[in-house]
């Protein structure tokens, strides 16, 4: 370890040190205390709305204000909400049967969460599971994403003039420092990003023993079933795969289509994209890639496509030039049954690619999709219930959103993470709190009769 890796690792292990002596100096936070500390969460998102979506516009190049708003701001405020109105009633010990006596469930906190956060919905990310963390009765401390320089030292400072820093602290650096904070010893830590670099996470937190929450990514397939309202089906897998300029990790990946039908699709897909998209240069509503190298990259897998053969659908209707690659913007592209060798097809794309592959049966199908590791979503479009019952209990994914993209993962009722690959543990909601919360089994003994 070098002097400034090891000068890093202090200074964040005197901060954990901080807040877990705060956090054992006093009993733990009663219900309203919590809801007084996820209060001020809610008056940062409130009072600063416009402050997070310039940032946001700043770190993308271009981001779309509309879903800036809407994923940044408006969700964890409902997120944050919503835990406050459900708190008491989680934090309830909760009975259990016994031979004899009485026995419960006690929730309580674990005491320091840390929480390393990705980069395409940061604000999103932080909230969301600060809200969990808050509400478990935890110390937090978050490492946001070095690829969104603006909108983490907003963070940083907002969250500065909040809390204290044996409450909420937020720890700012690049990787050296994302893999110093990694390896603290936490009472949990919730890590979102790559599969690859979550793999690193969890040897790091082994070395203490800290309980680990992977949500990482995979290839989410979408099937689009015979019985579906095509249109419809087409309508949402596209507009959801546009979102952010498909920078999500529940982005529908790529789509199974009827074999007959992949003509349908293209059709509908460019009168879809032509309605909410007449342009796209300009357009404040489509959002840039984050940074060169990912737009290098999927240029990368545009170019190894088309020298294979494979027929790209570019979703243009003003026919406008990126040949300059106007501020990282990349043209939604369908690819049209690429070979699964190829790069757009092993890879988790985070990008307005769309590759659709023909199908004649749904076992080929769940076939298919059983032969890659196991995704963080899936999607379904269909009316068939026999179809629906082999898709939720012959594949196995993180979550299922059933004639629709994307909606499971912001649902608050539903535990979100992944399976495999895709991740390990679940938050949101309740599932979150008692992911930051250690069950503890009590049993009182029945007394001896006199």
């Amino acid at each position: 370890m070098s002097a400034i890796e090891s000068s890093t690792s202090t200074t964040i292990r005197a901060t954990l040190e901080k807040q877990r002596a705060a956090f054992l100096a006093s009993a733990p936070w009663s219900a309203e205390q919590r809801c007084e500390l996820l209060d001020r969460a809610i008056s940062l998102l409130v009072n600063h709305e416009q402050e997070i979506i310039d940032a946001l516009t700043a770190d993308f190049g271009h981001r779309s204000p509309g879903f800036s708003k809407g994923s940044e701001v408006l969700s964890p405020l409902a997120t944050l909400k919503q835990t406050k109105a459900e708190l008491a009633d989680w934090m309830h010990p909760e009975t259990r049967k016994a031979r004899t006596g009485e026995a419960w469930v006690q929730y309580q906190p674990l005491g320091v969460v840390g929480i390393v956060t990705a980069w395409n919905v940061p604000g999103y990310m932080v909230f969301s599971g600060l809200a969990g963390a808050l509400a478990a009765g935890n110390r937090v401390m978050i490492k946001p994403s070095e690829f969104n320089p603006h909108t983490s030292a907003l963070i940083a400072r907002l969250i500065r003039s909040v809390y204290a820093e044996d409450e909420v602290a937020v720890v700012l650096g690049g990787a050296e420092v994302g893999q110093a904070f990694c390896a603290q010893p936490f009472d949990h830590l919730l890590f979102t990003g790559a599969t690859s670099i979550g793999k690193h996470v969890l040897r790091a937190a082994a070395e203490n023993l800290v309980p680990v929450t992977l949500e990482l990514g995979g290839k989410s397939p979408t099937i689009i079933s015979r019985s579906a309202d095509f249109k419809d089906a087409v309508a949402k897998t596209v507009i959801g795969k546009l979102l952010n300029g498909g920078q999500l990790c529940v982005a529908p990946d790529y789509v199974f289509v009827p074999q007959e039908s992949m003509d349908a699709f293209i059709s509908v897909a460019k009168a879809v994209v032509a309605g909410f998209f007449p342009t796209l240069k300009d357009n404040p509503e489509y959002t840039s890639i984050i940074s060169g190298r990912h737009f290098e990259r999927l240029q990368g897998y545009l170019s190894e496509a088309r020298k294979a053969g494979v027929e790209l659908i570019e979703l243009n209707a003003a026919a406008e030039d990126f040949s300059e690659g106007h501020r990282n913007k990349i043209v939604p592209t369908l690819l049209r049954d690429p070979d699964d060798h190829l790069q757009v097809m092993q890879d988790e794309i985070f990008g307005p690619l769309l590759p659709i592959i023909p199908y004649a049966t749904l076992e080929e199908v769940i076939a298919r999709i059983n032969a890659r590791p196991r995704p963080l979503a899936l999607y379904y479009f269909g009316n068939d219930a026999v179809e629906e019952t082999q898709i939720l209990t012959r594949t196995c994914s993180g979550g299922v959103t059933l004639n629709g993209v994307l909606s499971h993962a912001s649902t608050e009722g539903l535990p979100f993470g992944g399976v495999g690959q895709s991740g390990m543990g679940a938050y949101h909601g309740i599932d979150g709190f008692r992911t930051f919360s250690h069950a503890k089994a009590v049993l009182r003994t029945a007394a001896n009769p006199a």
